[in-house]
């Protein structure tokens, strides 16, 4: 995308504005879960004046005009006032039914609609933005991509965002085809630069469990899933270590233990529970996991190749996870 320098000036004004602020992109395609994770979001941003969320549906290329036989001109101006019934449409505004009535999305709000052209597609992107006098913004997106974690991604790099939630996808697929051929939830949960929620089975308040292992990524991604956890009104926040054997029963109280100082002293925030177990460390953390809301672990490293032959601990719990899981970045 080529900009004249004045364009450039301001996308970068903007760029920066919206990196001081904690945005929340949730993806919603008519699925409960999707529904659930916003509801989730609503709760992480409450009323806070810092917080945008934007609801996000990604539709194939050409998808409307071939399904409808509607005029482009038509289209364009019925799409931008949000008055087209279209699945894709009601998605969104279902989503901004259940955040007006937490948010009381009201006269107080001024909504701006803005329209932008996408090659081989003459519907293009769609965006309405509410805006708040206190800086809060609640945005419904409708994007044009070839598949849905493109456009997710895509839509990333025009951010940024601090968390992406989407409904889960399929529970239980072997190592093997996530690896190969993973489903949208999978595919951006593994390449999202942000932190990634992968809502399944999603029950608000019951806290979060958070894995640490004793290496800095992961001690990194507990401080940054301390900052979100106490973002909500009644945060609880817990933490655990499994241990390979025995023998590292004391090392790793010994890691739970730090990050419980380390917690207190930069964020002042402390722990509800630890957990160390033993044995199989997917195993110990689903099993542990399953009474939270949300189960959470640092972003995996390893590339395509190496998480075929070996484990990827955070691939592995979310496949296996009967509830919802985060990927911190």
């Amino acid at each position: 995308m080529q900009f004249d320098d004045q364009a450039q000036s301001e996308f970068e004004g903007q760029y920066k504005e919206r990196c001081e602020r904690f945005r929340i992109l949730v993806c919603v395609d008519g699925d409960d879960e999707c529904y659930r994770g916003l509801e989730y979001a609503a709760r992480m941003g409450g009323s806070r004046a810092d917080c945008d969320i934007v609801l996000l549906h990604v539709r194939p290329i050409d998808q409307c005009l071939a399904s409808g036989g509607l005029q482009v001109r038509l289209a364009r101006e019925n799409m931008l006032s949000w008055g087209l019934e279209l699945p894709a449409l009601r998605y969104l505004r279902d989503g901004l039914s259940m955040l007006a009535a937490k948010q009381e999305v009201g006269t107080d709000w001024v909504s701006v609609d803005l329209h932008t052209d996408v090659e081989g597609d003459p519907l293009g992107d769609h965006k309405t933005e509410y805006r708040h006098p206190s800086g809060r913004k609640i945005i419904l997106k409708l994007k044009t991509s070839p598949d849905a974690a493109s456009g997710i991604l895509d839509q990333y790099e025009l951010g940024p965002y601090n968390l992406i939630i989407l409904g889960s996808g399929a529970l239980g697929r072997s190592r093997l085809r996530a690896t190969l051929a993973p489903n949208t939830a999978e595919k951006v949960a593994l390449h999202a630069p942000c932190s990634v929620l992968v809502a399944r089975s999603l029950v608000a308040g019951n806290g979060h469990l958070v894995c640490v292992d004793g290496s800095p990524k992961a001690l990194e991604a507990a401080m940054e899933e301390g900052k979100i956890a106490a973002r909500f009104s009644d945060p609880m926040l817990s933490a655990i270590c499994v241990a390979t054997d025995d023998n590292m029963i004391s090392e790793a109280q010994e890691i739970l233990d730090f990050l419980e100082e380390t917690l207190k002293k930069e964020l002042n925030f402390r722990l509800k529970a630890t957990y160390v177990r033993v044995g199989s460390i997917v195993d110990e953390i689903v099993k542990v996991g399953q009474d939270y809301s949300v189960i959470v672990l640092g972003g995996s490293t390893k590339s395509t190749l190496q998480r075929m032959v070996t484990s990827s601990i955070p691939l592995d719990v979310m496949r296996k996870a009967s509830n919802s899981v985060m990927i911190i970045r």
